[in-house]
């Protein structure tokens, strides 16, 4: 009786570690999982991809939000956390790819927002300079955390102190989103429509 009580007692623990376990999604290698905490808010996937530059991958990108989203206005609206998950596909200059968001964001934000981003864009800017180089498999993400600001943090390690306004988040999220997206095929992969 003992015995078949032990591996009715593993057996219930197995199930229940595995139905605990999150479910990941295969993005270009990269396992996303498809919930996420943020400081306490749990987050869900709302749509993962692959942003290319010509042929060649760069990164895979993952959007959490509170609940799903379809659209980019309803991803700027959404109250609560928000994280922007990237994962390097290749190698790439710390520097150029900082120049490239800066670009991006140049590109998207609406003309009387830009005087006040530039000082959110300088210190990103600088951010990436720190790193130097960011290698295939190096992670950094974008948060949106209520009542602290985005925090982008690289390779595990939050940089800098949070960027307090929110129209910074939102600008950083329009590199992807905007009008003029960094890729198209990103963007709806973003939004979760199906390619």
């Amino acid at each position: 009786m003992k015995i078949i009580h032990h591996c009715t007692a593993a057996l219930l623990a197995g199930l229940l570690a595995f139905s605990a376990s999150a479910v990941t999604v295969d993005v270009g290698g990269v396992k996303l999982e498809d919930s996420t905490d943020v400081r306490g808010s749990k987050l869900v996937l709302n749509g993962a991809g692959i942003r290319y530059k010509a042929v060649f991958k760069v990164y895979a990108a993952g959007l959490y939000l509170g609940k799903k989203a379809a659209t980019p206005e309803e991803v700027l609206a959404a109250p609560g956390a928000k994280r922007m998950s990237i994962t390097m596909l290749r190698e790439i200059d710390s520097n150029e790819l900082g120049k490239l968001f800066t670009r991006g964001v140049q590109d998207n934000a609406p003309k009387n927002e830009m005087s006040r981003l530039v000082p959110g864009l300088i210190k990103m800017g600088q951010i990436f300079s720190d790193q130097k180089r960011l290698m295939t498999g190096d992670v950094f993400m974008i948060d949106w955390i209520p009542g602290t600001g985005t925090v982008i943090t690289v390779k595990g390690v939050p940089q800098g102190e949070p960027f307090k306004e929110p129209e910074f988040f939102n600008a950083l999220m329009r590199i992807w989103l905007g009008p003029e997206p960094a890729d198209w095929k990103l963007k709806d992969a973003l939004l979760g429509k199906a390619a």
